[in-house]
């Protein structure tokens, strides 16, 4: 039998949702926490005078305690009982504010230029891969590293081009990692925590965006866009921005990309998808399980025939799946019946799975990054 052509009342059944993606992601500019900093007597915020990238006293104490991560420990002592802090990669850790506790001594502060040069070296030296460890513990050492640096730049208020800096690195590693550790268990990676402090990033970045220009706003903009897919108040954000940033062209894309999706022309969308950069990829690639679902639903609805054969092939290509094999996969955990080479769709058939299954895409994602390096990818450079 042939494929009949899809109406317009198929289309209109497509954009019925069967949920919406829950976004947390505020549009407002962002401010400090004003009960983590203790203004001086004028007012003044602050500023740091530590000059390495964990303070001496840090340094000791966590020696001491024997706390130092395994990254920090100078080399040759890790057998002793009480390993040493190497100078040189001992990172100051996150500490939650507590009472009584005085987190603005500016011997514990690191200054804006040594915040972005310790990032610089969390990038190249442990979340480039130069270790050998495990990403699980890399993204853990790391993400909990640039928190603290974060912290530091909240408590000294710190604002302008050296602080984007640090904010356009942190966000490209959050976003990396949401993809990258997309398949490890809840133990191993918490994707809420990490998108938690994606929108904050965003938010953060946003509202700096506001005060001044900078070069990478384009690119953060369509990467705010792209990890938010399906928000409309994203999309309406999006085309409030400034001519000369809505008119670049990774903006440009990343908008065609969410009115497709929100229009739900979703054969559009995905091959929207494939124009994508490598990190816009990793951005989005945490909606595409939800994506599918909406397209197979929307098949099984235009195509539900007892004698209508759709071709397998096709349709691994039109999910951007890896091939044949993995559309299968997917259709049998929707109730779709496979034979062969061909797909039976039927509305009565399909069925929700438990949960949404992330898989790593090279067609999608992978073959994307070509030669760059993680390094090369977090730092920005194309």
């Amino acid at each position: 039998m042939l494929i009949p052509a899809l109406t317009a009342n198929h289309v209109e059944l497509a954009g019925r949702r069967r949920s919406e993606p829950r976004l947390c992601w505020c549009f407002s500019s962002w401010k400090p926490r004003r009960g983590t900093v203790r203004a001086d007597e004028e007012g003044a915020a602050p500023m740091g005078t530590c000059a390495g990238m964990c303070s001496e006293r840090e340094r000791l104490e966590r020696q001491r305690q024997k706390r130092l991560h395994r990254f920090e420990i100078l080399p040759g002592t890790e057998r002793d009982r009480v390993p040493s802090a190497d100078p040189g990669r001992a990172v100051k850790e996150y500490s939650r504010p507590a009472a009584g506790k005085d987190s603005t001594r500016p011997s514990e502060l690191r200054p804006p230029a040594v915040l972005l040069k310790t990032v610089c070296y969390l990038i190249d030296e442990i979340a480039s891969g130069k270790t050998g460890a495990p990403w699980t513990e890399v993204y853990g050492f790391v993400f909990d590293r640039l928190r603290s640096a974060r912290q530091d730049l909240t408590i000294q208020r710190v604002s302008g081009r050296l602080c984007v800096a640090v904010l356009e690195r942190t966000l490209r590693f959050l976003v990396y990692t949401s993809y990258r550790l997309c398949q490890e268990p809840l133990r191993c990676f918490d994707p809420k925590i990490n998108d938690t402090h994606v929108q904050e990033c965003f938010s953060w970045l946003l509202g700096c965006y506001r005060e001044g220009i900078h070069d990478n706003e384009p690119e953060v903009q369509a990467l705010a866009l792209l990890y938010n897919l399906g928000s409309l108040h994203a999309l309406h954000h999006t085309l409030q921005l400034p001519e000369p940033v809505r008119s670049t062209a990774p903006v440009r894309l990343a908008a065609s990309v969410s009115r497709a999706y929100l229009e739900g022309n979703l054969v559009r969308f995905f091959r929207l998808l494939r124009s994508l950069t490598f990190l816009q990829s990793c951005a989005v690639h945490r909606h595409l399980p939800r994506c599918r679902q909406e397209m197979l639903l929307f098949y099984s609805h235009g195509y539900s025939s007892r004698n209508c054969r759709y071709p397998l092939p096709l349709l691994a290509e039109l999910l951007a799946l890896e091939g044949p094999g993995e559309a299968a996969e997917l259709c049998r955990e929707h109730g779709i019946t496979v034979s062969g080479d061909t797909v039976a769709f039927l509305k009565t058939a399909f069925r929700y799975p438990p949960a949404f299954v992330s898989r790593h895409s090279y067609e999608l994602v992978d073959r994307k990054q070509g030669d760059r390096s993680i390094a090369d990818v977090i730092h920005g450079y194309s």
